[in-house]
């Protein structure tokens, strides 16, 4: 994979590379957890035509970052102001609401780019700390944040369909 990686802010032409990759990556991740009927309607909702993604690519308080060879986009973050249930934010506290990358790109590098920028951005902003929500047992996350200067401070919940899964919401001081 000696391919030429491209950071940038994504375009209208990657918004539809873009969703598909990540209903891909939420697929890859998370499948095996769930019955079949309500994870494929959480994903029509979230990545679907008219969905969640689509309508937060087209808000221009959300900030995002792609990670692409060519047109095909590998990985993003996504950065907004706080909306995390988070213990006692301080004014102006930011959350990283997702950082993906496709399975096939994991452990090359890809990830910690797409951090530092959610954080050199955070800090450009002026906020003064950085939340994220974590599933409980997605323990590569939870190495990947810890390695980053995140740790834990809270919980909130996920639900998808009838089950209810425990997240952890996590911080950085800036």
């Amino acid at each position: 994979m000696d391919e030429i990686i491209r950071y940038a802010k994504p375009s209208e032409e990657d918004a539809a590379p873009l969703v598909a990759m990540a209903r891909e990556v939420f697929s890859d991740t998370f499948a095996h957890l769930y019955d079949p009927a309500p994870f494929t309607r959480f994903l029509d909702e979230s990545y679907g035509p008219g969905g969640r993604m689509e309508r937060d690519l087209a808000d221009p308080s959300i900030r995002w970052r792609i990670a692409a060879i060519g047109d095909r986009p590998i990985g993003y973050a996504k950065l907004s102001q706080l909306v995390a249930p988070a213990p006692a934010p301080l004014p102006g506290a930011m959350e990283l609401q997702q950082i993906y990358v496709l399975r096939t790109w994991h452990g090359k590098g890809i990830a910690d780019q797409l951090m530092e920028w959610a954080l050199d951005t955070a800090r450009a902003d002026g906020a003064p700390e950085i939340y994220l929500t974590v599933f409980d047992h997605n323990q590569r996350a939870k190495r990947f944040y810890t390695r980053h200067g995140f740790g834990e401070v809270g919980h909130c919940t996920f639900k998808l369909g009838d089950r209810v899964d425990d997240d952890r919401v996590w911080r950085k001081l800036l």
